[in-house]
């Protein structure tokens, strides 16, 4: 969240302004027992207090009749450039003209009339600062909002970058193998020839493509589904999915290449409800699992192994994710689910993606967790809600003898 967002949440103090100092005086004094009261005797006074204190003040109390500039020349400013401050005009002489402006062009809260009254005025402030915590709220959340959309689109971005360039490099492949017509004497018509260096080879790119596009397909179908969900007015809440659904779909839809696919093996020590959407859980498994498999290439004997239980020391249902690779640096390794860093300089692998997974994961009320040692492989963590096994017909979860292969 930016400075600017966490300065709105907290301001919690109430800027009086009006031309007589005794006014100001009577105003603090009958308040500051429930609120922090600042006050100013001009609206010059008032906007350089502002300019030093706009994250503590939540509300504007102004008179209106005041030597060279009224009232709603401050809540105009006030408006144009401090717009979160809840805003309230206090005048003895009010009128529909006035009441108009102050609505129109000042926005106002509410209108007191003075001489202001005790109780009313202290109810006005309680209710003011009550809309301004309600609007610090909404504006948090729509912060974190643009800022996980911004960081997913970002990741989508690099991780359609892969599979992409992977397609071009496939039919790249196709087209410098392709022969010109005439290039053999037993040429037919309407058929294409291509020279292969191995046999099936060109068969193989061709379905490789095709498992890279569709990669990239369910990437931007899960985001744009999940981008849909973000906003109020979804039509319905996620429906519920098993942890053995979400491998099993993973298994069947990830573009492994090569023999990659063997290099996998699951245990199913327990079954799960995962919380969240399957889209979003989708993009966090296929990153992990990209990451793995990433580091195993060119690893004798390579290893990857997901098992999903219950872990008994987090009291917590659990997918791990671990493999036989080359392990993290302990550097990397500290810094790794915090921002993007460096994490493989010749391939532009930046860590963006476990940043996305750990802000996910919060997001459904758990958590990440990274460990490794060099030379013996890395292990990923995710740890969700934690069910009592101790109930029976309760626990959202049944012990699986069949592990997927």
């Amino acid at each position: 969240m930016s400075e600017t967002s966490l300065a709105f949440a907290h301001a919690a103090s109430v800027l009086f302004v009006d031309d007589e100092p005794l006014s100001c005086k009577w105003f603090a004094r009958s308040f500051a027992d429930e609120f922090t009261i600042l006050t100013a005797t001009s609206v010059d006074a008032a906007l350089a207090l502002l300019q030093d204190h706009s994250a503590e003040i939540a509300v504007l109390v102004t008179d209106y009749r005041m030597p060279q500039r009224d009232g709603m020349d401050l809540l105009r400013t006030v408006l144009r450039e401090y717009r979160p401050m809840v805003r309230m005009l206090a005048t003895g002489h009010a009128d529909k003209a006035l009441a108009i402006a102050a609505v129109n062009e000042g926005q106002v809260f509410r209108i007191l009339e003075k001489p202001l009254a005790f109780e009313p005025t202290r109810q006005a402030l309680r209710d003011a600062l009550a809309l301004h915590h309600q609007q610090a709220l909404q504006h948090m959340v729509h912060a974190h909002r643009v800022t996980a959309l911004r960081d997913t689109v970002g990741f989508l971005a690099h991780e359609l970058m892969a599979p992409l360039g992977a397609v071009r490099g496939y039919l790249t492949a196709v087209k410098e193998r392709h022969l010109a017509p005439g290039f053999a004497p037993a040429d037919i018509a309407g058929m294409a020839l291509f020279a292969e260096a191995a046999p099936g080879e060109i068969l193989q790119a061709l379905v490789s493509a095709e498992r890279q596009t569709l990669f990239c397909q369910s990437l931007v179908s899960s985001f744009v589904q999940s981008a849909r969900d973000a906003y109020p007015g979804a039509p319905d809440a996620p429906q519920p999915v098993m942890a053995s659904s979400l491998l099993q779909y993973l298994l069947d839809e990830y573009p492994f290449v090569g023999d990659e696919r063997a290099w996998v093996s699951t245990q199913i020590e327990a079954d799960f409800v995962l919380p969240g959407r399957r889209d979003l859980l989708y993009l966090v498994l296929c990153t992990l699992t990209k990451n793995a498999l990433l580091a195993l290439r060119d690893r004798p004997q390579p290893g990857l192994h997901i098992w999903l239980g219950f872990d008994a020391d987090t009291h917590s249902t659990c997918i791990r994710i671990a493999d036989n690779g080359p392990g993290i640096a302990p550097v990397l390794l500290e810094r790794l689910t915090l921002r993007p860093i460096a994490v493989h300089a010749d391939t532009g692998r930046h860590g963006m993606g476990l940043l996305l997974c750990r802000r996910v994961l919060e997001s459904m009320g758990g958590s990440i967790a990274i460990t490794s040692v060099a030379g013996q492989g890395a292990c990923v963590a995710l740890y969700f809600q934690s069910f009592s096994v101790d109930k029976p017909g309760k626990a959202p979860y049944e012990t699986r003898q069949d592990p997927v292969r």
